[in-house]
């Protein structure tokens, strides 16, 4: 059974880009009104499975849990042989099945499931079925395709092994600044954007069917006895004991299946970006540092390209590198979504493609480009407040920090930083 788990010098060459007349971020650094009144409640905590609409804190700001959204289960037969008992044949027999379709277990880009969002959602899925499945990522095809059974009367029989098949789909619920109906506000759960899908399965059964045996509709012991493809009892009594060649139903549908992708890679492997091509930004006028709340380091762009952006103390000789512009700007729902431009490097904020779809991946920055690599969502607390969450688009991870220190990589984790370590402050400069 499967459980559930739950500087330097400043760079040459600048992007050219277009100043716009007012701030989009205007409202993080402004005055507190009557609406900061309210205060921040209680944090609602992982294990208190929050919903849309519950009340979230500032330290919530740049973490994300999963909300299921859609759930199918189809019993699957993964191994499968046809197998013809004669008198005398009768008895335990070992049988190696042959491979008839492949289930893997993914979240979205994490074919492992190495973070913890992806571990969260599918302890969701079982939870909301009441089914046992797996957690963390595992294939049928690692599962050994011989089944043992006791066959104590003469006949043609489907050998096979099965699951049940749980795919879905999962949105994100992130904690985001919501005006109420009387005008104040409060940070709550709310649909962030983007949804992406899974895949799991039960634990395995196996078995041994007859065409003659009653079985109960749409059960894996029935998809198994479909595959038998019984005939007239006559003709199955041509075959000697043993083996049964495979019928024509059979060599079709193992044509039509597709292995799902093997260890180590995603069904949705995230493809490499040229970035020979700057992109023409339509940036703000102001320039924020992305602060730790309370403390001096802040996000500092890589002056080398292979490095990554790192907590540092801004000093005289930080040549803009810890200074970022807002570009691109769109607000939906009250969710920005910006590219984040470095004064400093002229680069955009990104992912590296070949790591995005590792749990704790570096952000760094590189040619600014159309690519959604390198668009972020900003996560904003009630006015008069400047603290936020930071979301890369193309991941769905939020960007963090391990340890408060100078040199720090800011890297990216799918669930966020529970500690509140992904909740920085965007100061105006």
């Amino acid at each position: 059974m499967s459980h559930l788990r739950s500087s330097g010098r400043r760079a040459r060459g600048l992007v050219a880009f277009t100043v716009t007349a007012a701030s989009t971020l205007a409202a993080i650094t402004a005055a507190a009104g009557p609406a900061a009144a309210t205060g921040h409640p209680k944090s609602v905590t992982t294990a208190d499975q929050p919903k849309l609409g519950d009340a979230c804190t500032s330290a919530d700001l740049g973490t994300r849990h999963p909300f299921i959204k859609t759930t199918e289960v189809s019993p699957t037969i993964t191994h499968f042989k046809g197998w013809f008992v004669t008198e005398g044949t009768t008895g335990n027999h070992t049988v190696s099945t042959t491979t008839q379709t492949t289930i893997t277990v993914s979240v979205g880009l994490d074919g492992k499931i190495e973070g913890g969002f992806g571990t969260e959602a599918l302890g969701k899925v079982g939870a909301s079925l009441g089914l046992n499945v797996k957690v963390d990522y595992s294939s049928t095809s690692s599962e050994s395709n011989s089944v043992t059974w006791n066959f104590n009367r003469p006949g043609y029989y489907g050998v096979y092994k099965g699951t049940k098949k749980v795919t879905g789909t999962y949105g994100s619920l992130n904690c985001n600044r919501v005006q109420q109906g009387n005008g104040s506000w409060a940070l709550k759960w709310i649909e962030g954007p983007g949804s992406g899908s899974f895949t799991t399965y039960t634990t395995l059964e196996e078995g041994a069917v007859r065409c003659e045996d009653k079985v109960p509709a749409n059960s894996i012991m029935a998809k198994a006895q479909n595959l038998l493809d019984c005939g007239s009892a006559a003709a199955k009594a041509k075959h000697p004991a043993g083996a049964v060649a495979p019928t024509a139903k059979q060599t079709q549908d193992r044509l039509v299946q597709r292995p799902a992708p093997t260890s180590g890679t995603s069904a949705e492997q995230p493809k490499a970006t040229g970035r020979s091509a700057r992109a023409a930004l339509n940036c703000e006028s102001g320039a924020y540092r992305i602060d730790v709340p309370g403390k001096p380091l802040n996000w500092s762009a890589p002056l080398l390209a292979n490095d990554g952006i790192r907590l540092r103390q801004s000093t005289i000789f930080s040549a803009h590198l810890d200074n970022w512009r807002l570009c691109n700007v769109t607000q939906n729902n009250g969710v920005i979504e910006a590219s984040l431009w470095n004064w400093g490097n002229g680069g955009c904020a990104t992912i590296p493609a070949d790591i995005a779809n590792r749990e704790q991946a570096y952000l760094t920055t590189a040619n600014c480009a159309e690519d959604d690599l390198q668009r972020f969502y900003i996560y904003r607390d009630v006015p008069g407040s400047s603290k936020v969450g930071v979301q890369n688009k193309y991941t769905g991870s939020m960007m963090g920090h391990d340890r408060y220190a100078d040199g720090e990589l800011i890297r990216q984790f799918s669930s966020g930083r529970q500690d509140g370590t992904g909740t920085y402050t965007m100061t105006g400069v």
